[in-house]
């Protein structure tokens, strides 16, 4: 059986095809009948050059073009002058039509995208969409934290002013103390001036032993009252600690959970679905997702499975 099929040509990741007539038995590069057309998609030209007369007796005799052929015809339009001729249409009608028919297919390939560029777009969409909900997220969690930062420094002023004015009342009450207890003994001497010097020494002597035992009961009140003091602001700082630390321990639990599409861009959820068996993505897509593209590629994963 005869066929019209391409042939490769050129060199290396710079191909060009040949639509060449040859026998189906015969090997893709040996031997061919005719050439009757070149096809070039990837240099700067890409340029379909056919023989259309000679196309078209071939496949009066019976040739068959090959798929990829059959669409390259189809394109240009050789099959559609094709089945006119076969109508037994005038060469005035089939060029009519040929000249309506090519301005239709010009208008279709300027509105019409392709279905690549078409993903392309809607994966830049979501991608730019995924970024912008990420910088939303990270500008929310920063004025968090700055609040945080904020509670936390007002709540270590305000301890640091109480044990200030717990230390000030203190030290007033000590000195307070001290002053009543050197004026008395003063005041008392006063009025013994004129008395006998017996009675002074006497009044001094009884005096002494008295101050020591005041000055001790103030030592020893003073203490106890510095040491629940100390208790006090030692009791305090831990539970500041526990507080600040509360909030921290919020993002490493964040961190041990298990990663979601959310977590990822539309392309790395993609790639990271192909690499992944069904059993290691369970859970991976969350229930909030709405990006088509990794939607797709989930449905896919799950129907290969």
């Amino acid at each position: 059986m005869i066929r019209i099929r391409l042939q490769k040509k050129g060199r290396k990741k710079r191909p060009i095809f040949h639509l060449v007539v040859a026998d189906s038995k015969v090997a893709r590069d040996g031997r061919i009948i005719e050439q009757v057309g070149r096809y070039d998609n990837v240099t700067e030209k890409k340029e379909i050059v056919l023989n259309e007369d000679r196309i078209l007796y071939w496949l009066d005799t019976g040739a068959q073009p090959s798929d990829t052929v059959r669409k390259i015809l189809r394109n240009e339009g050789i099959l559609y002058k094709r089945h006119l001729m076969m109508w037994g249409k005038s060469e005035e009608e089939i060029e009519a039509a040929m000249t309506e028919w090519k301005a239709y297919r010009d208008s279709k390939e300027d509105i019409v995208t392709s279905r690549k560029d078409k993903h392309k777009n809607l994966l830049a969409a979501e991608e730019q969409e995924f970024k912008d909900q990420v910088q939303k997220k990270a500008a929310k969690a920063a004025v968090e934290l700055e609040t945080e930062t904020a509670n936390e420094e007002a709540e270590e002023a305000k301890t640091e002013e109480v044990e200030a004015t717990t230390e000030t009342e203190v030290a007033e009450e000590t000195s307070t103390e001290e002053t009543t207890e050197e004026a008395a003994p003063e005041e008392e001497k006063a009025p013994e001036v004129e008395a006998k010097e017996e009675v002074a020494e006497e009044a001094e002597v009884e005096e002494a032993p008295a101050k020591e035992e005041v000055a001790e009961e103030a030592e020893v009140e003073e203490a106890p009252a510095k040491e629940e003091a100390v208790e006090e602001t030692t009791d305090e700082t831990p539970a500041k600690e526990e507080e600040t630390k509360e909030p921290a321990e919020e993002p490493k639990a964040a961190a041990e959970s298990s990663v979601t599409s959310n977590d990822m861009t539309a392309k790395e959820s993609i790639d990271h679905i192909r690499d992944n068996d069904l059993d290691a993505l369970k859970g991976f897509i969350s229930d909030d997702e709405s990006r088509k593209t990794v939607l797709a590629a989930w449905e896919s994963k799950q129907s290969e499975g």
